[in-house]
């Protein structure tokens, strides 16, 4: 478990010696490519950690229309923490993209965490000021910014997703057609522009 002992002792301060205990407090699932892990109307029990593979949360409106909230490559925590810290029937679905295997995190799991190892709460903490941020600075980029700016900040915040996910995925994300994506592309192009997919 290679990725969730690095998560647990370089991002929240888990000494290095016990992160294996750490694995009486998740529980490992293998998921296949397009099987769900939460579907709408279910209640979601879980975080999940990506061990290997990549997932993505999204809902479907009235006309059928996939709207991708979220992906979540290698090392990413994903979950609808609505439904999960409210007991609310989700108006989501986590689904993989590829061949998974996904750390079902408890709730408490952070909460047990701290009672052995305190110096992980106060970086829980910073980590969920975080995720906040980020939710904050989608929202203000899918309502202000151009399709360009948008592709920008994609290919920072996912840079190995390109040659992962299809184009239509891509342009869900960004809450634009795949042909207004593959302008934007072209665009970029021409203005010599070349992604760092490393």
């Amino acid at each position: 478990m290679k990725n969730i002992n690095n998560y647990l002792s370089k991002v929240l301060n888990v000494p290095l010696e016990k992160v294996n205990m750490c694995s009486l407090h998740y529980e490992v699932k293998k998921i296949q490519k397009n099987q769900f892990i939460l579907q709408y109307g279910e209640v979601c029990r879980h975080i999940y950690f990506v061990e290997r593979g990549l997932l993505k949360m999204y809902s479907i409106d009235k006309n059928g229309k996939e709207h991708i909230i979220q992906f979540a490559p290698e090392s990413w925590l994903i979950s609808d923490r609505s439904s999960l810290y409210f007991n609310e029937k989700s108006i989501y679905y986590i689904e993989a993209i590829e061949d998974c295997e996904v750390l079902l995190l408890h709730p408490d799991f952070i909460s047990k965490l701290a009672g052995e190892f305190p110096n992980s709460l106060e970086k829980s903490d910073i980590l969920v000021q975080k995720h906040i941020k980020s939710l904050q600075d989608r929202i203000n980029s899918l309502l202000g910014e151009t399709a360009e700016e948008r592709y920008m900040k994609f290919v920072k915040m996912y840079p190995d997703l390109l040659l992962r996910v299809p184009q239509w995925m891509i342009a869900s994300y960004l809450g634009i057609t795949p042909e207004s994506l593959s302008r934007v592309r072209k665009e970029l192009a021409r203005k010599n522009f070349v992604p760092d997919n490393k």
